[in-house]
């Protein structure tokens, strides 16, 4: 039988829960200073995903590449990005979060050189492969830094911050790198940001501690087979509903803010450059104050995840399939409707997707269950954006090239449906 509730929402055991286990960590302003520099890693790695939007254009005169070559340098950091999930996830809760993220960092500013520096596809994809690495083990370890910092209550508002945080990358990504491309050129825009990466390796290395001064670090026991862990974190419940939420409500944007939300604009609905950086540039700050609000209501509660992620999905579903049926090609008013709500649902993703996660499980197997529900939003805009570009090099318009994140959406908002209707 079950043990998981059918009728109130299941929380996850806390090591507080026993008497013979230390309290959970009180946060404080140290924890704060800890976690923004984490989620500065965070920002940046954002910052490096979404870069080559704005410079998809440019990319293809740089390395004549059509849309199909072009859609392969995303499509393989964000391969490498949904492969390394489970493994950044194990690696959160075996090597702890610091020494996670100055690999990752040191990983990312090598990426951005290259890439820099690239004339041709092949050092290009090297470039963007390495990004892709270092991105990998960003988000699970800011994530995991809330864990070991703050107490539960405050888990999903940490979450939804640092959900928060990565929209601000993505918003920088748009205008700010479209003027340093216009500025500096193509070598010099990238240059910089593998500087503010070196930088921010700087700060993670004498700022960020795994845990508050005078909590001990747990008793080590042998690993957990790496099947064993994802069986463990796969037979409860929540992790599984994080799993289908955030394939549902990530990836539609994502897929947009790493390659074609920006040439849809343009090339699609026939907004001028500026036109369209300015309108993507509008929606992802508008939309980013609903995440830490959302974050702040679930810690205190926790029953409205259910009717709130029960309504989300399924709206976001039918909003990108009124955008691929549109007759003749969707209005302005449409798109814009699509878009913004397909932002507000990548940016308040981490505060319900995670924070579902987390049920059903320890606090030591955190990194685990994140991992898998991460690789999920992930794999999904992967097999989107590739569909897309396929279907565009095929000679076919924007609309038909989103039909795959359509079914994807609306696929993933039935199976989320079908794992909530007792939870």
């Amino acid at each position: 039988m079950s043990a998981e509730p059918s009728r109130a929402p299941v929380r996850t055991q806390t090591s507080g829960d026993r008497a013979d286990a230390p309290p959970e960590p009180a946060g404080g302003a140290r924890a704060w200073l800890v976690w923004a520099t984490g989620v500065g890693v965070y920002f940046l790695a954002m910052f490096h995903r979404n870069g080559l939007g704005v410079a998809a254009l440019q990319a293809q005169e740089r390395f004549d590449a059509g849309p199909a070559l072009l859609s392969l340098l995303p499509m393989l950091q964000l391969l490498v990005y949904v492969v390394l999930q489970v493994p950044a996830g194990i690696m959160a809760d075996r090597v702890g979060p610091r020494r996670s993220l100055l690999a990752g960092l040191a990983a990312m500013a090598a990426g951005a050189v290259l890439f820099a520096s690239a004339t041709g596809v092949a050092a290009a994809v090297a470039g963007r492969v390495l990004i892709g690495l270092g991105d990998a083990v960003t988000f699970l370890n800011v994530i995991r830094l809330g864990a070991l910092w703050f107490p539960r209550r405050r888990y999903a508002l940490v979450s939804a911050l640092t959900g928060v945080a990565g929209g601000l990358g993505q918003v920088a990504s748009v205008a700010p790198l479209s003027f340093l491309l216009n500025g500096l050129g193509w070598t010099g825009a990238f240059l910089a940001t593998a500087g503010i990466t070196g930088a921010m390796l700087l700060l993670v290395a004498l700022l960020v501690r795994d845990r508050p001064a005078g909590v001990r670090t747990p008793e080590r026991h042998a690993p957990v087979p790496v099947p064993a862990s994802v069986r463990e974190a796969l037979r409860a419940r929540g992790p599984r509903v994080g799993m289908a939420h955030h394939a549902a409500v990530m990836a539609p944007y994502t897929m947009l803010g790493v390659l074609w939300g920006y040439p849809f604009l343009v090339e699609g609905v026939g907004l001028s450059p500026s036109a369209a950086s300015t309108l993507l540039t509008a929606l992802g700050v508008g939309v980013l104050w609903l995440s830490p609000v959302l974050g702040a209501v679930v810690g205190r509660r926790p029953g409205v995840r259910r009717p709130f992620a029960l309504c989300l999905a399924p709206l976001l579903g039918a909003g990108w399939l009124a955008l691929v049926a549109w007759p003749s090609g969707p209005p302005v008013p449409l798109v814009v409707a699509v878009v913004a709500l397909s932002a507000a649902g990548a940016v308040m993703a981490p505060a319900l997707s995670f924070d579902f996660a987390r049920d059903g499980l320890s606090p030591e197997r955190t990194g685990v269950a994140s991992g898998l529900v991460n690789m999920s939003g992930f794999t999904t805009t992967v097999v989107a954006t590739v569909l897309a570009g396929l279907i565009l090099q095929a000679g076919y318009g924007f609309q038909a090239a989103f039909v795959p994140v359509t079914v994807t959406t609306l696929g993933a908002s039935a199976v989320l449906a079908l794992l909530l209707r007792r939870y």
